[in-house]
């Protein structure tokens, strides 16, 4: 059984409450994540806007990747058109070595990204030394969930090999174990500073707690934010890392 029903996944569906805990997580973890001072953000979450813009509006300069393969998603990505600068572009060619000073790839970005490791090379490339990566992928526990759902059980067992999972859209996602993720970001010369599920509490509980009072939100983000669960992977349906170059 799937830990969120398949039809959820998008964010759309029955769990309105539980993804808007999701979304307000994310967005206290990014504020807490960026850097201090004015530095130069590179977003690679797929042209959505809601992460560039959070950022922009903190006092960086943001330049965007518009991901071609998700066009379909609506012109809402340019809400911050005056704040973010947008680029058209599937690799990171248009950046020069050691450019931007921090890169945020959300939304699943590296899992979406099936050439994931080339991906995270060129990331390192643009990182300037001590810049930071934030990354964002989907869970083993997850791919093992959508497989199960699927009656794909031939393939539950080939947890030590690259998971690439067909959702009911057509589309293929790669997901991650934590060590999968480590070697990933290790791999491209970068050093993990802390790996974490993105949310440990689940649906159920998010709904119950918010459907009684919808002012426990922070309560429940902050409450999340302030778990340690290390880089278990055995909960949660993404798996998110902060790594840096040295």
């Amino acid at each position: 059984m799937l830990p969120i029903p398949a039809e959820e996944l998008n964010g759309s569906g029955t769990l309105g409450p539980y993804w808007t805990f999701y979304h307000a997580v994310v967005a206290e973890q990014l504020t807490r994540w960026l850097p201090g001072e004015p530095s130069v953000i590179l977003d690679l979450s797929g042209g959505r806007g809601r992460w560039s813009g959070q950022a922009a509006r903190a006092g960086h300069r943001v330049i965007e990747v518009l991901d071609f393969r998700r066009t379909a998603e609506g012109h809402h990505r340019l809400r911050d058109a005056d704040l973010v600068r947008h680029v058209r572009a599937d690799d990171l060619a248009f950046l020069p070595d050691e450019s931007v000073d921090a890169v945020v790839a959300e939304e699943r970005a590296m899992s979406i990204e099936l050439m994931a490791e080339s991906a995270m090379s060129d990331v390192a490339r643009v990182l300037r030394p001590g810049g930071r990566a934030l990354v964002c992928v989907d869970s083993l526990v997850l791919g093992m969930a959508i497989l199960a759902e699927q009656g794909q059980w031939q393939h539950l067992r080939q947890t030590g090999e690259v998971m690439l999972v067909p959702w009911p859209d057509g589309s293929i996602t790669r997901c991650f174990s934590s060590n999968q993720l480590r070697e990933l970001l290790a791999g491209a010369g970068l050093e993990v500073e802390w790996m974490r599920p993105r949310t440990v509490l689940s649906p159920s509980t998010v709904d119950h707690v918010l459907g009684s009072d919808t002012r426990t939100l922070a309560y429940l983000v902050r409450t999340e934010l302030e778990a340690k669960p290390a880089d278990d992977d055995t909960v949660g349906i993404h798996l998110v890392a902060s790594a840096r170059k040295s």
